[in-house]
């Protein structure tokens, strides 16, 4: 889309999201959209209505770095929030990805190799497991380099078994495929990704439209394996630099913990 139209959309979808307890108006009779309206906004980020709606409409192009700062504070955006709303709010010139198959480097699949004790992989672009280690597969079917983490969460029933806070998953699932969608990128793959999870599933597309941005994450999640029980495993990530939004995503477990012991459990059931 243009940017100026990906830039009123995420205004639009960011204002909707705050309340006004959160930012001290008061609320008054019945109100017939959620959120702020956009004299609401424009007050509290010290701007102009009229101004605030040209940028909603696309009608400026170029506000300043003090506008968009402003926006942000009045949109209670986090870091992440804030920097994709600086890519849409600052002109770059467009280009095409490449439809080249994504790689990655040697010497990151030699590296996950040899975390025998950890399970982890390396996404992509549009969220697919380019690689993994032996205990990731071992831990699901759905870590496996070629399957997609975001088909998987919101399309295989396996998802919503293996992991006990779906909901959460799913939030952060979304946050980061949006993060992966640049704005000055056209990128026929991610767009035909999301347009297949968004005719597939509600709940994708409810969480797609509220523009939540987010490409690293650290929860603590309970994962079920069918045959060494249940595993609470810390989740770390890593931008790998030089790499098309590829991120290495590791899981493990507190030292000398249940899990510990489960995972190395399951690593003794890997064939050698």
């Amino acid at each position: 889309m243009p940017r100026s139209t990906a830039l009123g959309e995420y205004l639009r979808a960011r204002r909707a999201l705050v309340r006004h307890d959160e930012v001290g108006l008061p609320t008054v009779g019945r109100r017939r959209v959620p959120g702020l309206r956009r004299e609401e906004l424009a007050a509290l980020a010290g701007i102009s209505s009229e101004y605030y709606l040209r940028l909603e409409q696309g009608r400026d192009h170029h506000p300043s770095p003090q506008v968009i700062d402003s926006l942000a504070r009045a949109l209670r955006l986090d870091a992440a929030g804030t920097a994709h709303l600086y890519e849409l709010a600052q002109p770059r010139p467009a280009v095409r990805r490449s439809e080249q198959p994504e790689d990655v480097r040697a010497s990151v699949v030699e590296l996950l190799a040899l975390w025998r004790a950890t399970p982890a992989f390396v996404t992509g672009r549009c969220m697919d497991i380019l690689a993994s280690n032996a205990l990731a597969v071992a831990l699901s079917p759905l870590l496996a380099p070629g399957a997609n983490l975001a088909r998987a969460v919101f399309l295989d029933p396996e998802m919503r078994r293996l992991v006990d806070d779906w909901d959460d998953v799913a939030d952060r699932a979304v946050a980061g495929l949006r993060a992966r969608l640049r704005p000055n990128v056209e990128d026929a793959r991610l767009a035909a990704l999301i347009d297949e999870l968004s005719s597939a599933s509600d709940r994708f597309r409810v969480l797609w439209e509220r523009h939540d941005v987010e490409l690293s994450a650290h929860p603590t999640r309970t994962f079920h394996h069918p045959v060494v029980g249940s595993l609470e495993l810390k989740t770390e990530t890593f931008i790998i630099p030089g790499a098309d939004s590829q991120v290495l995503v590791v899981y493990h477990a507190a030292p000398g913990s249940v899990s510990e012991h489960a995972l190395g459990r399951l690593r003794r059931l890997i064939p050698e």
